[in-house]
């Protein structure tokens, strides 16, 4: 519980509604990265943080995740082929770091799929 005493929603704008990204194709940084544990354990994936830098959709963010330790051989694949991408997007091909990739501009693309 939290105490929420001296709070009044009549004295504050309420919030709007968070709309999903348009699909379409954006200028943006990389500006948090990190290695997390697949849900199952059984490996880890990179989360990156992409934020808009341009255009109507300004400070808006987006979030990969890349399966880059797992025991599936296909999720790995397309992981390191989308980790490539953005390596040579940014034009850093050795990174020691995914910091590395921070904050340099790059194109990205983003798309909708309905959820079943």
């Amino acid at each position: 519980m939290a105490n929420l005493a001296g709070f009044n929603a009549q004295n504050v704008d309420p919030a709007t509604p968070f709309e999903a990204l348009p699909p379409g194709k954006y200028l943006a940084v990389i500006t948090e990265s990190e290695m997390k544990r697949t849900k199952a354990g059984n490996g880890e994936y990179l989360q990156l943080a992409f934020q808009v830098v341009e255009g109507p959709h300004k400070n808006r963010k987006v979030w990969a995740r890349l399966n880059l330790r797992n025991p599936n051989q296909t999720a790995r694949k397309i992981a390191e082929t989308e980790v490539s991408a953005i390596c040579r997007a940014v034009g850093v091909l050795e990174p020691k770091d995914s910091v590395d990739l921070h904050n340099l501009p790059l194109q990205i693309t983003v798309t909708q799929k309905a959820r079943t």
